[in-house]
């Protein structure tokens, strides 16, 4: 039972500067403003919370639009039908794997294609429409971050549609990929994507309504490998001059919604045109800025047509249940219909927005300024300039602290105290506060680094809840438990405990203005999130003012709480979306990153913009410091959880853990062409921070072991590292060497045509031919005393020797063409005989394709994994040489 309300005169008139003086008649009864509400109503209050979480924002995040069926097509002309993008995604996976150079990828997918391309020929409308089919076979090279990345017969199937009566030179492109990562069928990516594209293409070749700029589907055939493809078409594609603009799409999951992560670069008219004709946003400015930031595992070929063709456009990737991603159980089962309808339909209405759109003349007269952008849950759009968006956050900020000191004032007069003492107190709780959001920052940090030197990170990787125990009471606790204490403990009754409550609310109002200037003079255009939080405190906090409510009691509370709704509605569900395509990255993010600091952090920031102002309401409550303690007991049952079986990350065909390996054989040949190392074994190249553990218990790994000292005498740790992410992260890579020597296909054949010697210039040049698989890694470097000069590959790292050192890594795969690579490298010893060793040359030679053989012992290796694990492996040959 609540104590009996003591009732005190409270004015009317408490406004004025001087209470005293109104009259008796205005003096009114109310209730005492301390008065608190029961203790048994705390837990209920902070529970409320966590259920509109589970009954509103997930499932608002999770909903999909029903999938047209083939059956409902007559009823729905001219739209987008999921079911027959459905088939012949079916007909996709059926193929398997289709990787780069296999007949899978380079025949019998895109026959599967061209056929289908074929099937809307036959029933588009050939008055109104043109359809043109080209298959390109490129060849080419370029810089890819720390290598060179050559490609020969890349192929792409390019589909070119056009309004007959039209006369603009205009393009957009749509682009997407057919191949896949080893081991997986690429049904989600992003075969998914590549149906989305051709039932597109099929309801706008077949409709009755014109678009004045020419659509190009690009249907790509390396992006793997990485990104050769979309290479190949916008440096030497005969259409890729009139493409004006770009709709990219791709895939780091499988299922639920394309999300809309880059933009531009500039080109406000992007959004604009994203913003009129998308029946069902997903995009925020924030997935953008952490893409840009590189926390994101992940390149897309959008970066290409950006560096190599200066093409704006739009960048979607399917980013749900990346468990998945790149595994064996990326399959038509995990893809709902759903999935393909929204995307589709989305995918139908921004094409013909952009085929009509008359920026598409001459992009570059709208392409100043950045955008900022993000969707209210799926239902709207809302997008402005950077430069609006810097007026908007700096205005929000100035009106809070205007009406916070507005707020201040009238407390100090209707406390009849000086205001002196009011500011000293709102400075006390405002340092309080600030020390609050730090606790709310290290509790996090210190849990993340205590489980991650346990070697226990990432329980939550399957079970996403645990997040809650682990980090979001912790962050509450840490942010709440200064001012609650305080206010718990302080004796100054001149000041009612309502308004010193209020004054609580003030602090974080000012915190979230502060952090809005700062970040918007630091040009971060996320800052419309805490610009968000503080708008609707904004908001409350003037009505309160206006209305009075300011002053009675507790009565203020409830326009907060309803003011805190939105944002709450908003931010949970922006921050469970991030954590759906962020905590499964962390299952291939390697094995540097501590991941619980990451998702701790990203945790923590969803906590405190959509938690930020009502936790501090606990103190409406009596006995507010157990309700805090609460959270504590809820953290500590969440912790025992994480350490039983439940905590365990992985879990067999849903959310698996990645091992990548590769069946070794290295050879090192001396100068004299003796071999002074042959052996075999396996090198690990493993994805997330767990490393090896998890998979101790099913295999023999007493000889495991790091790869550090071969780093220090080998160049490039002597082990064929296959591309550039292999590369960088070749001093975390583990050894296990085997007593048998593993099974190679076949050798590759390196020949030196020929050698030079120019006496006088001091040079000395080597042609060779190499003869092999599919996927090769040259790494070269000049031995003490030489300098390379001259090689038959790009010259950005020759030229630029204080952006690229030595050794140098030159990635090379075939597609369509296996004529073996020629190529030359030519040399300046400025002195000491030319006849001598001059060069290392390493050869690294990958059979990625299950159509080679990995050997009894191989295949039996591959066995013993644990069925949680998913392995992505090959046999590689690596053949040091010297020169």
């Amino acid at each position: 039972m609540g104590s009996r309300e003591e009732l005190v005169p409270i004015t009317q008139c408490s406004h004025h500067s001087h209470a005293s003086k109104c009259p008796e008649s205005q003096t009114v009864q109310q209730a005492d403003p301390t008065e608190k509400l029961p203790f048994r109503f705390a837990p209920t209050f902070l529970l409320f919370w966590f259920v509109l979480l589970a009954a509103v924002s997930v499932p608002m995040f999770l909903r999909l639009p029903e999938g047209l069926t083939l059956v409902e097509e007559y009823a729905h002309p001219n739209e987008f039908i999921a079911e027959r993008a459905q088939r012949i995604l079916y007909d996709l996976e059926r193929i398997g794997p289709k990787i780069v150079g296999t007949y899978a990828n380079e025949n019998v997918t895109l026959q599967l294609l061209l056929d289908e391309v074929d099937k809307i020929r036959t029933v588009m409308n050939n008055d109104m429409f043109l359809m043109e089919v080209d298959v390109q076979r490129v060849s080419g090279q370029y810089m890819h971050w720390e290598m060179i990345n050559m490609y020969q017969g890349v192929q792409n199937l390019v589909v070119k549609l056009s309004t007959r009566s039209s006369t603009s030179t205009s393009s957009l492109l749509i682009n997407s990929h057919f191949d896949s990562k080893a081991g997986s069928p690429g049904t989600g990516d992003a075969g998914a994507m590549v149906v989305v594209m051709l039932e597109t293409l099929r309801v706008l070749a077949t409709s009755h309504v014109p678009f004045k700029h020419s659509i190009i589907f690009l249907f790509n055939g390396a992006e793997e490998t990485p990104l050769q493809a979309s290479h190949g078409f916008i440096t030497q594609h005969k259409w890729a001059p009139s493409c004006k603009a770009l709709i990219n799409l791709d895939s780091a999951g499988s299922g639920n919604r394309e999300l809309l992560f880059q933009s531009g670069p500039n080109h406000p008219w992007l959004m604009n045109t994203y913003r009129k004709h998308v029946k069902r946003p997903f995009a925020t400015t924030m997935a953008e800025e952490v893409f840009h930031a590189n926390l994101i595992p992940s390149d897309t070929d959008f970066r290409i047509f950006r560096d190599f063709g200066s093409l704006p456009g739009l960048d979607f990737a399917h980013s749900y249940n990346g468990y998945v991603y790149h595994t064996k159980f990326d399959t038509f089962d995990v893809i709902p219909r759903g999935n393909l309808q929204h995307t589709g339909e989305n995918l139908l209405s921004l094409s013909r927005g952009f085929a009509n759109a008359p920026e598409m003349e001459n992009p570059e007269l709208h392409s100043k300024g950045h955008t900022v952008f993000f969707d209210v849950m799926g239902k709207f759009f809302i997008s402005y300039t950077e430069t609006q968006g810097k007026i908007i956050n700096l205005s929000v900020a100035v009106a809070a602290i205007i009406l916070v000191v507005i707020s201040i004032l009238r407390i100090a007069t209707a406390s009849r105290a000086p205001s002196s003492d009011v500011w000293s107190q709102f400075l006390l709780i405002f340092m309080l506060h600030i020390l609050g959001f730090v606790l709310a920052v290290v509790l996090p940090i210190i849990i993340a680094t205590l489980y991650d030197m346990a070697d226990l990170s990432m329980t939550w990787f399957t079970n996403k809840w645990l997040v809650i125990g682990l980090y979001v009471c912790p962050a509450l606790f840490g942010l709440a438990a200064p001012t609650v204490f305080y206010l718990s403990l302080s004796n100054n009754q001149k000041i009612a405990h309502s308004y010193k409550l209020q004054m609580v609310m003030h602090a974080h109002c000012i915190l979230l203005a502060i952090i809005c200037i700062l970040l918007t003079l630091y040009g971060i255009r996320s800052t419309y999130l805490p610009m968000l939080s503080l708008g609707f405190y904004v908001c409350a906090l003037l009505l309160n003012l206006i209305t009075t409510l300011h002053d009675q009691g507790y009565s203020w509370s409830i326009l907060l709480i309803i003011g805190q709704l939105a944002p709450f509605f908003y931010f949970t569900f922006l921050i469970y979306e991030l954590l759906c395509t962020v905590i499964p990255m962390t299952g291939r993010n390697g094995t540097a990153i501590n991941p619980d600091l990451l998702i701790g952090i990203l945790t923590l920031l969803g906590t405190v913009l959509s938690m930020g102002f009502i936790i501090h309401l606990i103190s409406l409550f009596r006995r507010p410091k157990s309700a805090l303690f609460l959270l504590i007991g809820v953290m500590i049952i969440f912790v025992i959880i994480s350490l039983t079986p439940v905590g365990f990350p992985y879990r067999a065909k849903t959310s698996v853990g990645r091992v990548n390996f590769l069946h070794v054989r290295r050879v090192f040949y001396e100068y004299d062409g003796t071999v002074s190392r042959n052996e075999s074994g396996y090198y690990f190249d493993f994805q997330d921070r767990r490393i090896h553990y998890p998979i101790e218990n099913a295999l023999d790994l007493s000889k495991l072991r790091v790869v550090t000292q071969d780093c220090e005498e080998h160049m490039m740790c002597g082990f064929p590292v296959f591309n550039h992410r292999w590369a960088k992260a070749r001093n975390e890579g583990r050894w296990l060497p085997t007593e048998q020597p593993v099974h190679i296909p076949f050798t590759p054949t390196l020949t030196l045509l020929n050698r030079s010697v120019d006496d006088v210039a001091r040079r000395v040049r080597y042609e060779f031919e190499l003869k092999g698989s599919t996927h090769h890694s040259l790494f070269v470097q000049a031995l003490d005393g030489v300098t390379i000069t001259d090689w038959s590959f790009i010259r950005n790292m020759l030229e630029q020797p204080d952006k690229w050192q030595p050794p140098y890594h030159i990635f090379f795969d075939y597609c369509a063409d296996d004529t073996p690579l020629k190529f030359y490298f030519e040399l300046k010893k400025t002195s000491g005989s030319l006849d001598g060793p001059l060069f290392e040359l390493g050869v690294s030679t990958h059979f990625v394709s299950f159509e080679h053989d990995r050997g009894a012992a191989g295949e039996e290796f591959i066995r013993s994994f644990p069925n949680y694990i998913h392995v992505m492996e090959w046999p590689s040959l690596y053949e040091r040489h010297i020169f």
